[in-house]
């Protein structure tokens, strides 16, 4: 007998959301004539908005299904603070017709039906005036009469259609970038339009459509080309003659020299041409040189505006308003240390601080790269930005909003893009010499076609200095760096010094700090050895006590066992070995078991007949070992992966750490390094790096005080965000997260760069090699010449872009 199988029947999905609707669900409408399932009661009021105001096109025309609805009627009711003046004040302002303007931050918007959604259901709105969503940059811009309708209501239809919106905060830098591309635009667009006017009379001119002997009519399209040009060199042309200017009032050479040159001197003769009706004109040159020219630079400034946008667009992720410990509702900006708010589920927080009160998960994605979200509990440390998914707490602010991680992260990362790998400062002088030889080759193409061609001597020598522009020499390397330091960025990768990128390229031998690097840093106590009179409590109290004056995973797992006030009257922390403290003329010290015993032996006999060979603590009074402490520390989840990763790439690895060779030994076998170095001090740390071969570039990888002259005396060094201050401050690199695996991702897109940094320059120098003697031989007219040189730095900063795929 053969039993036929039954398939079960295929899960249901929401029409709205496209989740799978739970079985117990019964939510349903009719949509575009059928009757469609639902998953909940808050995807079947947007729906049914949907459909109550015939707005069902959404449903035709959505290239994504919308994202499940979540409706917090506390979320919708805080809205209406947004309403408040003194709030207001910092992001809505008037324009000349008396209606409020605000940018919008809108999340969820994944394609253009998104856009007409929230499009129509405001313009429907009383009091609207308008209403334009960018899908591309996630904004919309609303303008609206306050006196008919009120910014929450129009924030609550947001809302309420499954997306969430608040108002977009505008810095000084973001409204400087707005300024300059706008100012770009005019520009560009007076060329553009220019360019294509006067190329139509250029056409008339050169394919013989005017008859020859019309020269009263051939000195009228002159004039009306002259008087289009016009604008165009004036205006249009502008940001070249002051970079020109600055340049050489500084004694150097930057490529608007040339630029500047090639359109006044085209200009000029174009002009003594058109007023004597003799001689060559060259205004659709002068039109289209400036167009492209502006065009490439329209382009960099987009690349490098969106590459700098993802570490420029954490400050808004800070909310806008702060709830005090009291319920009092105040501006985010105003919060000073030692405030208390209340951050309930489901919001951003205001300011960095430590949680006062309160369990929670805590999303850090923004941060670190992670998108799974990590536990917090009392006295952890948690940062502005981040959302807080499930628990209510209270959290004692810590930092001011301009010293918050985010704020640092946007200061370092824009000094990083200022500061130029060595690569980058040899492009720079390349061109500068470039730039010398094609003035100096210019001349040299001008003097011989005016004795030997006087009449094309001018539009061969204007073709010399257009196309030989080294416009996107200059660009191959900044646009690269600016590119990929982005996306270090999305890593989780915080980049302190402008070397990075090029050494991270270089390194062949990694050395891996053990405690917090390696392992997770929390150290757990296992057990405890007594060694005389004294109590566990008691030798665990003034173990505490003694651990009480470091910044170490170790210290952090005596920390429960603190008195309530200091005992010891003085206390020397010696770095790398251990705590030194008096009381009541005893000296009480912890630590490694030759500092504790002032002996020159790092491993302890037998005491008491027993081996303690892993036991990695010990504490003493008087010189007299009375106890000691074995403790674990487990291995992070991707440590072998990042080491197997780093062996196969050819690189050799090292384990350099200050514990016991016994707990390093067996860190060392499991993740599989063959290179170990235990019982190491700060400066034998340093000693060693110092004494590896010449050929080796290192990178230390490190969290600790004692790892600070090693991450500091390094080639590369990189940090844990977790790891002390002083560390932090001596790495190249601060690794936001527990994840070490970006780091191999880090390197990945360094190796990529470098391959794409080299690609510009071949094929900008290339270009340039090729072009330049077809120039000076006569054989590149003037517009071929501008078309070249554009296309090839347009061409740059495509390649560069796609570092941040």
């Amino acid at each position: 007998m053969t039993l036929n199988s039954i398939t079960p029947p295929p899960t249901q999905r929401c029409y709205h959301c496209d989740e799978p609707i739970p079985k117990e669900c019964q939510f349903h409408l009719e949509i575009l004539g059928e009757s469609r399932h639902l998953c909940c009661a808050g995807c079947e009021a947007v729906a049914r908005l949907i459909v109550d105001n015939n707005l069902t096109t959404y449903y035709e025309h959505r290239t994504q299904t919308a994202k499940k609805t979540n409706i917090i009627p506390p979320n919708l009711q805080a809205l209406q603070l947004y309403d408040h003046q003194d709030i207001q004040d910092d992001f809505v302002i008037e324009n000349d017709h008396q209606h409020k303007q605000i940018s919008l931050s809108v999340d969820g918007v994944s394609c253009a039906a998104c856009a007409w959604l929230i499009e129509k259901q405001l313009k429907k709105q009383a009091g609207v005036i308008t209403i334009e969503v960018n899908i591309t940059t996630h904004r919309a811009l609303l303008v609206w009469d306050a006196a008919t309708v009120k910014l929450s209501d129009l924030l609550v239809i947001i809302h309420q259609l499954g997306y969430q919106a608040a108002p977009f905060e505008v810095d000084s830098q973001e409204q400087n970038y707005q300024q300059t591309m706008c100012h770009y635009l005019y520009k560009l667009g007076i060329a553009g339009i220019a360019t294509m006017q006067i190329m139509m009379i250029a056409i008339a001119l050169y394919f013989d459509v005017v008859d020859k002997h019309d020269n009263s009519f051939q000195n009228y399209l002159r004039w009306v080309s002259l008087l289009i040009a016009t604008p165009v060199l004036l205006y249009s042309a502008l940001p070249f003659y002051r970079n020109a200017w600055r340049n050489i009032k500084t004694l150097s050479l930057g490529m608007d020299v040339p630029v500047s040159i090639a359109l006044l001197f085209a200009y000029s003769a174009s002009l003594y041409a058109t007023i004597t009706g003799q001689g060559e004109v060259f205004f659709e040159s002068i039109s289209m040189f400036t167009f492209f020219l502006l065009l490439g630079r329209f382009f960099e400034m987009r690349a490098r505006r969106h590459a700098a946008a993802i570490s420029a667009n954490l400050l808004k992720l800070i909310p806008t308003m702060a709830t005090l410990i009291s319920g009092k509702k105040v501006a985010a900006k105003t919060l000073k240390k030692s405030d208390v708010v209340t951050v309930l589920p489901g919001e951003c927080l205001p300011a960095d601080g430590i949680i006062a009160k309160g369990t929670t998960t805590i999303n850090e994605s923004m941060l670190t790269g992670e998108s799974v979200a990590v536990q917090r509990t009392k006295n952890d440390a948690v940062f502005a930005g981040t959302i807080n998914i499930d628990g209510n707490i209270s959290v004692k602010v810590m930092h001011d909003r301009k010293d918050s991680l985010i704020s640092n992260i946007v200061r370092l990362q824009d000094h990083a893009l200022y500061s130029k790998p060595q690569i980058a400062l040899i492009a720079d002088t390349v061109a500068r010499y470039f730039v010398a030889a094609i003035l100096v080759i210019a001349l040299s193409t001008w003097l011989y076609w005016n004795i030997y061609r006087p009449q094309d001597a001018l539009w061969i020598t204007l073709a010399v200095l257009v196309a030989t522009c080294p416009c996107a020499l200059s660009l191959a390397t900044p646009t690269a760096i600016t590119c990929s330091t982005s996306s270090l960025g999305r890593l989780g990768l915080l980049v302190r010094r402008g070397h990075v990128l090029e050494t991270l390229c270089k390194v062949n031998h990694v050395i891996l700090d053990k405690t917090g690097t390696l392992t997770e840093g929390n150290v757990q106590l296992v057990t405890t050895k007594v060694f005389g009179e004294h109590s566990i409590a008691d030798i665990l109290m003034y173990a505490a006590e003694l651990e009480r004056y470091a910044n170490h995973p170790i210290a952090k797992m005596f920390i429960p066992y603190q008195a309530k006030t200091a005992l010891f009257d003085k206390v020397e922390n010696v770095i790398g070995h251990g705590l030194s403290g008096t009381i009541n003329q005893q000296q009480w010290r912890i630590g490694k078991y030759a500092f504790v015993s002032h002996n020159q032996s790092s491993h302890p006999p037998a005491i008491n007949n027993q081996h303690l060979n892993d036991y990695s603590i010990w504490l003493s009074c008087n010189k007299r070992i009375i106890a000691a402490f074995k403790i674990e520390d487990p291995i992070r989840s991707d440590s072998k992966q990042l080491v197997n990763a780093l062996k196969q790439q050819g690189m050799k690895v090292t384990m350099l750490t200050g514990d016991c060779s016994v707990n390093a030994q067996r860190v060392a076998q499991e993740l599989d390094i063959d290179h170990l170095q235990a019982n190491m001090t700060p400066i034998s740390k340093l000693n060693y790096l110092q004494k590896i071969p010449s050929t080796d570039i290192s990178l230390m990888i490190g969290d600790g005080v004692n790892d600070a002259p090693v991450l500091a005396g390094a080639h590369l060094s990189i940090a844990l965000s977790g790891g002390t201050d002083i560390a932090k401050s001596s790495a190249d690199i601060v690794l936001l997260g527990d994840r070490l695996l970006p780091i191999i991702a880090a390197r990945q897109l360094a190796l990529r760069t470098r391959n794409i940094i080299h690609e510009n320059l071949v094929w900008a120098l290339g270009y340039n090699l090729i072009i330049l003697p077809l120039a000076i031989i006569g054989l590149v007219a003037p517009y071929i010449a501008v078309i070249g040189m554009s296309t090839s730095s347009i061409i740059v900063v495509s390649n560069s872009l796609r570092l941040l795929k």
